[in-house]
């Protein structure tokens, strides 16, 4: 199998003056198009196949995290955050419509078919998702299992073209490792009061915290003194790393169902450029082999 190289590749395609002047991306989709590569090209098909699959799901699912990135919020704002604005939907749109040439020049026909169907599915999940929150009708672990769910649908529908023992881990295999991502991104926004509004700490106040503190939340919510007194007083903290620390565990005991150990290890790998506790534990594994 050749090596993994999915960023360097995709760098002709992101890397660029004006957005880098005017405005940042969101972090790559990197951990999920490397499980999908790894599994794909540990198979039957061939490696540049796997390659073309991991890179267009790459750019398709940067393409829609870009757009997130946009803010809705109504009202002026200055000349500055206009055009960074405007660069982030022009971004996320030329990385989208990357997908449909990558594989018309192969002749993937089909499979533009299928992604297209499958960021239908993702957007409708996300406008699902929007409307439960402004109704505030989200508690913290949906929170987490549908920002999970959005953020697999894409990969999703290569389950069908891997081996089939490795097509019936690869769910449990897929959502463990972007549980873990998501989990990761709180516990980052749960130390930065400033993108607290929406997180999960927010939704689990909303769902724990008493009346008057889900009322100034809601009135407040980018209030640093609240929004710090409210971390303290839940231990947030604490919570999302058990949280980590049994999606961890999770994705250990399907690695442990692989029947190939270099595959196995491989995959371990992943996980320990997501945290380094995942590496600890893959050690423990591998002395019970």
């Amino acid at each position: 199998m050749n090596a993994y190289r999915i960023p360097e590749i995709a760098k002709k395609y992101v890397e660029y003056d004006m957005i880098r002047e005017h405005t940042e991306l969101p972090a790559f989709p990197d951990s999920r198009a490397r499980l999908l590569y790894t599994l794909l090209a540990s198979g039957k098909h061939p490696s540049e196949r796997s390659e073309l699959y991991a890179l267009v799901v790459w750019l398709v699912q940067l393409g829609l995290d870009t757009h997130d990135l946009v803010d809705n919020h109504s009202g002026k704002r200055p000349e500055r955050e206009m055009r960074a604005r405007q660069i982030l939907v022009l971004a996320g749109n030329y990385f989208s419509s990357r997908f449909y040439h990558l594989l018309s020049q192969a002749g993937q026909i089909e499979m533009v078919r299928r992604i297209s169907n499958a960021v239908c599915e993702v957007n409708r999940l996300k406008m699902n998702l929007y409307t439960r929150m402004k109704q505030r009708k989200v508690t913290a672990d949906e929170y987490i299992g549908i920002h999970t769910e959005l953020k697999t649908g894409l990969f999703e529908l290569f389950g069908s073209l891997l081996d089939e023992r490795l097509s019936a881990l690869y769910p449990d295999l897929l959502r463990g490792f972007t549980r873990c991502e998501v989990v990761l991104n709180e516990l980052e926004r749960v130390e930065s009061p400033g993108q607290f509004e929406g997180s999960w700490g927010y939704w689990r106040i909303m769902q724990d915290g008493t009346e008057d503190e889900r009322r100034q939340l809601a009135q407040h919510p980018r209030e640093e003194g609240l929004i710090r007194q409210l971390i303290a007083k839940y231990n947030l903290r604490a919570q999302l790393t058990e949280l980590l620390r049994q999606s961890i565990a999770q994705v250990q005991a399907v690695l442990r169902l692989l029947d190939s150990d270099k595959l196995a290890a491989e995959l371990a790998q992943i996980g320990r450029k997501l945290h380094p506790s995942f590496a600890l534990q893959h050690a423990v594994t591998n002395e019970t082999r």
